[in-house]
Parts: structure tokens; C-alpha cells; sequence
């Protein structure tokens, strides 16, 4: 609930923010719910292992945007042609993103921070941008504000390490301000040719 090393002012603030956002959007979140289950039957929540919190892994937890369509050989097929239309959707508003409102709960994730990545990624930081999980991940972050994935990976930690050398409870109330604006600007939804982003390969000295 409180992980340690997390300031308790930000730590409160993300659960009674949090409280109050699921009180609120509980209606939203049902209709987007069985909205996915209709369209890509169960499970309604999709979990993948993210880096957390000084590295630790966790499961993250999203609405589904894709279906299990597999090729003849029983393979899935790549990403942009198991997202849906609904799943374009919800990853335009990012509402896919809401139940991560879960894992801000369980002492997981922050509001703001960096995003968490793929687990696997874990042995491909640098040091310096390895120290992205200083701090707690969030639903949004400073990258995610200034490009989200229309930015390259070394543009993302730079932003995603500047977040961790300058966090302010302003600093993330300004965040949340401008995913406002980014969420119906849909800005950086994707990379050109990738339902988000291309794939992080690693640079580490």
C-alpha cells in the first residue's frame, strides 16, 4: 500500500485521487467493459509483466484493444491486424488505460511517472536510463505529454530520467493537466507502420 521510499504525500494523494476517479468513472468503465466483451469476448482485462519500481515486475492491468486471431499455423498475427476498430478507439482516448487504476491501488504504479515498459526490457537500459525506476510508474508521465510514441526511445528516457530529477507535486498536477489536452488532442497515439511503438532493442554500454 505504501511501498517504501515513495514520498507518503505523493503516495496519499494518488490514492485519494484514485478513489474518487473510480467513484466517478465507474459508469464509463462498465460501459467500456461490456462494450470489450462483446467485441472481443473474454477475458475483459488483458495483464502483461511490466518493470516496476526499482525494477521489480508486475502485471499491469488494461482493457483488451486486441482479439486472438492466429495465422493457419497457430501463430498469432502481428499486432495491427488483431486491433479493432474499438480497440483503435480505446487506445485513442486511452481509455484502455483505466484499470490501471488498480495497480495505482495496490502501491504498483503512481498517477505520474514514467511508463511501465515490457519486463523483458529490463536488461536493456543503459545505467542512466535504467534509473527511470527510481521512482514509481505511472498511468502518465512527462514523455507521454511531449510525444508519448511519436518520440524515439532515447528522446522518451531523457524525458522519463528529467521527470525523475525534477518530480514536484506541481510538476504532476501540470502533468495531469496536459493529458487532458493530449487525450482529445490523440496525440502520439502510434509510430508510423506500428499499433504503438516499435519494439525497444537496447543500447546498454
Amino acid at each position: 500500500m505504501f511501498p517504501p521510499g515513495v514520498p507518503i504525500s505523493k503516495r496519499l494523494f494518488d490514492l485519494l485521487a484514485t478513489l474518487i476517479l473510480l467513484i466517478l468513472l465507474s459508469p464509463l468503465l462498465l460501459v467500456v467493459a461490456l462494450l470489450v466483451l462483446m467485441v472481443h469476448g473474454r477475458p475483459v482485462l488483458f495483464r502483461q509483466r511490466r518493470g516496476g519500481y526499482r525494477g521489480a515486475v508486475f502485471e499491469v492491468y488494461k482493457f483488451r484493444t486486441m482479439t486472438d486471431a492466429r495465422d493457419a499455423a497457430g501463430n498469432l498475427l502481428p499486432d495491427s491486424e488483431r486491433l479493432t476498430p474499438l480497440g483503435k478507439f480505446l487506445r485513442a482516448t486511452s481509455l484502455d488505460e483505466l484499470p490501471e487504476l488498480i495497480n495505482v491501488l495496490k502501491g504498483e504504479m503512481s498517477l505520474v511517472g514514467p511508463r511501465p515498459l515490457f519486463a523483458h526490457y529490463l536488461e536493456r537500459y543503459s545505467p542512466e536510463q535504467a534509473r527511470r525506476h527510481d521512482v514509481l510508474p505511472g498511468i502518465t508521465g512527462w514523455a507521454q505529454v511531449n510525444g508519448r510514441n511519436a518520440i524515439s526511445w532515447d528522446e522518451k528516457f531523457r524525458l522519463d530520467v528529467w521527470y525523475v530529477d525534477n518530480q514536484s507535486f506541481w510538476l504532476d498536477i501540470k502533468i495531469l493537466l496536459l493529458t487532458l489536452i493530449k487525450v482529445f488532442q490523440r496525440d502520439g497515439i502510434s509510430q508510423p507502420g506500428h499499433a504503438t511503438a516499435e519494439e525497444f532493442m537496447g543500447n546498454r554500454q
